[in-house]
């Protein structure tokens, strides 16, 4: 197998970087370029029609792409430590807040970087007045997220899981784009500390 993907910030490869350095997996990277527009190349397309990463290609040809897929294909190659869930509810519990940290949080953070960022201005066209209308709803999001850790060591259960792996990586990248939390966040910075703090986290 081998794993096609992009350096920092690029938060969806960091995805399975993490997943993979959880579980103590050592998989090869192939870099796709994403500033030189490598992940819309014909060559690419081919593994990826949508020219997205990362995408995973497995040794008889067979490519899987979309981060949380790719990840729920390596916890059934290698299923300790689980980083799904292990009971039904777990699971359930699990989906649940990584539906949840992507809605509500990486949607807009992702629209703000596309369209307000002046990075991005470059690469395509921008319509600066909507991406400025996600930053409150990023603020906002991350004030609810703050909320829901209170009393939480991790977001879906005494385990760290995918759920932390998923809200680690769209909060580190919302940092990145200028989206910082606001102060006063006690709970998700603690957390955001001890997630942090593992080393999956330099993946």
């Amino acid at each position: 197998m081998k794993l096609y993907g992009e350096r920092m910030p690029a938060p969806n490869p960091r995805r399975v970087r993490m997943f993979l350095a959880e579980k103590g997996v050592d998989l090869p990277e192939i870099r796709v370029d994403m500033r030189k527009g490598e992940h819309k190349s014909s060559e690419h397309r081919a593994r990826n029609s949508l020219g997205q990463l990362p995408t995973l290609e497995l040794d008889d040809g067979t490519t899987l792409s979309e981060s949380v897929s790719i990840c729920r294909y390596l916890e059934s190659l290698y299923p300790e430590p689980p980083l799904f869930g292990r009971t039904g509810l777990e699971q359930a519990q699990i989906d649940m807040w990584i539906r949840r940290v992507e809605f509500q949080l990486l949607i807009p953070t992702g629209m703000f970087w596309r369209h307000a960022h002046p990075f991005t201005a470059q690469l395509l066209e921008q319509h600066t007045t909507f991406g400025e209308s996600n930053r409150p709803l990023v603020e906002r999001a991350l004030k609810w997220l703050d909320r829901e850790l209170a009393g939480k060591t991790w977001i879906a259960g005494e385990a760290y899981s995918m759920a932390d792996i998923v809200a680690l990586s769209t909060v580190d990248f919302a940092g990145f784009v200028g989206l910082e939390p606001p102060e006063g966040l006690e709970n998700l910075k603690a957390w955001r500390e001890r997630a942090s703090a593992r080393p999956s986290a330099v993946a």
